[in-house]
């Protein structure tokens, strides 16, 4: 029974990321620390970006849950923490590699999922500055682009 809260604890808290993830980016990086973000949205830096700070500020409180958890006969925090750090290995794999390729790997996909998240983040990026942004999440993408993904297919497929 114990397993079970365990899995729900790091599946919640993955879940959480998500909102946290938006949250974060819609109103500290495109508001007061976009002095931070800014250089992923115009393309200031090389390979290395000050936006790569949020990594470390989300991987703080993964530690500290994970940390204190293991301190405390690896209670609950333990899988808390290890939520936000599989949310953050998802970010790393999405955002940085699928997305942005900063590794030139996973570079084409048919599913009409992935084509969305791309699309979303798409248009998120065709907003330079700060204001007037959209789709600030990474998972969780508007139904109109997974439309699109999967219309894509099915014309590609008659092909």
């Amino acid at each position: 029974m114990i397993w079970i809260w365990r899995i729900v604890a790091l599946v919640g808290m993955f879940a959480f990321m998500e909102f946290m993830a938006w949250f974060a980016h819609k109103y500290i990086m495109h508001g007061f620390l976009w002095v931070l973000h800014k250089d992923h949205h115009q393309r200031e830096a090389g390979f290395f970006e000050r936006n790569d700070f949020f990594f470390m500020l989300f991987a703080i409180p993964s530690w500290l849950l994970i940390m204190t958890g293991m301190m405390n006969d690896f209670d609950i925090r333990v899988w808390m923490g290890a939520g936000i750090a599989v949310y953050g290995l998802t970010y790393f794999l999405v955002h940085d590699v699928f997305i942005h390729q900063r590794f030139k790997i996973f570079r084409y996909t048919n599913n009409a999922y992935f084509r969305a998240i791309r699309k979303a983040h798409k248009v998120h990026h065709s907003h330079l500055n700060k204001e007037r942004g959209e789709c600030f999440g990474m998972l969780v993408v508007p139904k109109k682009f997974l439309t699109e993904g999967k219309n894509f297919n099915k014309i590609h497929r008659k092909i």
